[in-house]
């Protein structure tokens, strides 16, 4: 992987945009160390889906399952419509 520093990123980042856009990827180094990665933004596998993830050990699946949790609605003030009620929050 191609490492280069800050202030060649700063001089050249078109050119380094391009290369990452080519699909090579590369080390970005404060002070020769390394910060950051830049590289292109299609993985090579568009398609992956989350069983996909799960079998090459990318992601690791919940061990449990629980229900999506529930709204709790609340209640407006007696007489005032959720309009209104938005409407005074958004006055103060």
């Amino acid at each position: 992987m191609e490492r280069i520093g800050i202030r060649e990123l700063r001089n050249n980042a078109s050119r380094v945009v391009r290369r990452a856009q080519a699909g090579h990827r590369i080390v970005i180094t404060v002070d020769g160390v390394p910060a950051a990665r830049i590289g292109p933004l299609d993985d090579g596998h568009p398609d992956r889906t989350l069983d996909d993830l799960i079998a090459a050990g990318l992601v690791i699946p919940p061990r449990t399952t629980v229900p999506p949790a529930r709204p709790h609605p609340v209640p407006a003030p007696s007489g005032e419509s959720s309009i209104e009620v938005l409407r005074r929050d958004r006055d103060r």
